[in-house]
């Protein structure tokens, strides 16, 4: 009762929303290129909807359907089943050339946005470094380091921005090439030219754009949906827990799929660690289990290890799984799914990383320094090799006894279930599809 006597009105509760679908969620564990592709298209086989959350188009993602070969840099590999809704959330930096020319390529046609001067940006900043410094970073110069540099300087444009006041983003672009161009005097941009190209995408993208918020809102809450989480780059690569400086300009370990896609992290379901059976590393940066010798080089033979992006050749080395548990920590891994376990059929001895030492100290713990990382001796554990051909293997049980003990390793160091095989692959979707 209120002082006057009156009876107060019920409160009105505003219903809280059921959790509703979750998403699947497929990330690298290493220094990215573990084959993300091929797992998420065998997901995407029965998905409705394939999501990208973060980076641009220096990711890149091989998938071969019926003897043809899709590279992807931007749009979700997932998109060659044509069921499925492809969506690019606002965490993602798209370069419009490159998006309207990589759907023509593969047939399919509220984000930051990266232009043609993001990409000369960072071919300079590339090459100052190596002035000054004498080392880069080894970026794939696509001008994602620069366009995520005005993200957090607020002086980005987005999409919504180029489809919502073409007069209004002319005059920000323009400051933004200024400022650029007084930071670069050698930078070269055609501004009206630039802004004319835009204007032309304006009619061609509207009809895609959508607010990401509200859409993934909708899909997570209306009827039940299979959605996948196609993660780019690698955790060793994220911006926050990667190898610093040599990483990339995004969160790719899951948090980046809350912010990517602005979406709760209740919603997150499996999460599924991509490992290769080995380890590589494209560029430069410290990596503990490199072989600068022969068993490195045969394993770049074997594996084609060829960055999609960049054509530049991997470093290789053995499988480091002290690397693997740091992104497990980071990730909580539900899963792992093993790539690529035939190119170590030649071996007869394999070795696996299993602990670090400093100073000749044990640590129990990833350095996130670089300089300490790059001091780190590698404690290795020898395993019987198997000296058979698996690439046919279709099931666990199918490989040779040293090659499912070499699993089993694995899982039993990093303490998550391995799915070793395109049939476990296929299984373990029965949790994502039901």
């Amino acid at each position: 009762m209120s002082d006057s006597g009156s009876q107060e009105a019920p409160k009105t509760r505003i219903p809280r929303p059921t959790v509703g679908n979750k998403v699947t969620v497929v990330l690298g564990a290493q220094w990215g290129d573990e084959g993300k592709g091929k797992v998420v298209d065998l997901l995407a086989q029965d998905a409705d909807m394939v999501c990208r959350c973060q980076g641009g188009n220096n990711a890149g993602h091989t998938v071969v359907v019926d003897s043809v070969e899709y590279d992807f840099h931007l749009l979700p590999s997932g998109i060659i089943n044509p069921k499925v809704t492809a969506f690019i959330g606002n965490g993602v930096v798209i370069h419009l050339p490159g998006l309207f020319e990589e759907a023509e390529k593969n047939e399919r046609k509220g984000k930051s946005e990266l232009f043609d001067f993001h990409q000369a940006v960072d071919g300079v900043q590339e090459q100052q470094r190596q002035e000054q410094a004498g080392q880069n970073l080894g970026t794939t110069k696509k001008g994602i380091g620069p366009v995520y540099s005005a993200k957090a300087a607020r002086s980005g444009l987005r999409i919504c921005d180029l489809l919502a006041d073409f007069t209004q983003f002319s005059e920000r672009y323009k400051a933004l090439a200024k400022q650029y161009q007084s930071m670069y005097p050698t930078l070269k941009i055609d501004i009206d030219g630039e802004l004319l190209k835009l204007k032309d995408y304006v009619e061609q993208i509207k009809p895609m754009v959508r607010d990401g918020v509200h859409y993934m809102y909708e899909a997570l809450h209306g009827p039940p949906k299979k959605i996948l989480v196609e993660g780019a780059n690698a955790a060793l690569l994220d911006i926050d827990f990667g190898t610093y400086p040599f990483v990339t300009s995004s969160n790719c370990t899951v948090g980046g799929v809350c912010t990517g896609l602005g979406m709760p992290p209740q919603n997150v379901g499996e999460v599924y660690g991509v490992v290769k059976a080995y380890t590589t590393r494209v560029g430069i940066g410290a990596f503990p289990s490199e072989q600068k010798n022969e068993i490195g080089e045969l394993l770049q033979t074997r594996g084609k290890e060829v960055g999609v992006t960049t054509g530049r050749k991997r470093r290789c080395g053995w499988l480091d799984l002290v690397l693997i548990k740091y992104a497990h920590m980071i990730n909580g891994f539900t899963a792992l799914a093993l790539t690529k376990l035939d190119i170590l059929d030649v071996f007869t001895k394999i070795k696996v990383g299993i602990g670090y030492k400093v100073d000749n100290q044990t640590i129990p713990h990833f350095p996130a320094n670089q300089e300490v990382l790059e001091r780190v001796e590698v404690q290795y554990e020898t395993l019987p090799g198997w000296d058979s051909d698996t690439s046919a293997a279709r099931s666990f049980e199918e490989l040779p006894e040293n090659a499912q003990k070499y699993v089993r390793f694995i899982e039993e160091h990093v303490g998550v279930p391995g799915k070793k095989s395109r049939m476990e692959v296929q299984e373990l979707m029965s949790s994502f599809l039901n």
